[in-house]
């Protein structure tokens, strides 16, 4: 029996992580961000000193640690480097900026994308990050684009990054929301574009439970098609 896959693409602070999590556990399939894949690359980089735009140096460090991605007892994916779960420590605004560079490396996408396929091929999922609909998995049963205002999506990282502890203003977060986007769509090894048969869906305005409602009645009707 073939198995379903959705995709979740989208910009930085979109939400894609959070309801793609969410729609996972309603549906019963196995969520996986991909986003967290290439995080945890940039802070393999980062560790040692390397420049995560460096490609020859990014693919170096690549085949010299082990990444792995894993689910604990509290249902949530997990990253481990080299064996240490480095969950948590992924989700600095230094490491974001790291994986929007590693990302654009197209050796890098390459090397990577097995994983991601092989998740999919074994399991029903629900994926998300930037080129899923488009490149990753082109197939995918059901394909969202889900955005939200540059400001909306730097309110919601200011606001997360505080409740973390991070100590940051609202103004730098919109400008590394805006150089984000700007380094996702134009990038040459599989820039963020909305796939043609992906269905497009703003939450600006809305809440958490609002988009999260509209999204699992939208996957839920495609499924059934």
């Amino acid at each position: 029996m073939s198995k379903k896959s959705i995709a979740i693409d989208g910009p930085s602070g979109a939400g894609k992580s959070t309801l793609a999590r969410q729609i996972a556990k309603a549906l019963g399939f196995l969520y996986v961000d991909t986003g967290a894949i290439y995080r945890t690359l940039a802070l393999a980089a980062l560790r040692r000193g390397i420049d995560p735009a460096n490609s020859a140096d990014v693919l170096e460090v690549l085949h010299g640690i082990k990444i792995d991605l894993g689910y604990g007892a509290d249902g949530l994916q997990h990253m481990y480097l080299d064996g240490a779960d480095v969950t948590e420590e992924i989700r600095t605004p230094a490491v974001s900026a790291g994986a929007s560079a590693v990302s654009a490396i197209p050796a890098v996408r390459t090397f990577l994308m097995d994983m991601q396929r092989d998740l999919a091929a074994s399991r029903d999922v629900v994926m998300d990050g930037r080129d899923i609909g488009t490149v990753v998995l082109p197939g995918a049963d059901v394909k969202i684009f889900l955005t939200a205002t540059a400001e909306e999506r730097a309110r919601r990282r200011y606001e997360e990054l505080l409740l973390r502890g991070t100590e940051v203003d609202y103004e730098t977060v919109l400008r590394d929301i805006v150089a984000r986007d700007e380094r996702d769509t134009s990038r040459a090894a599989a820039p963020l574009r909305q796939a043609e048969d992906a269905v497009a869906v703003d939450t600006t305005g809305k809440s958490q439970e609002e988009s999260f409602d509209l999204l699992l009645n939208l996957i839920r009707r495609q499924l059934a098609q």
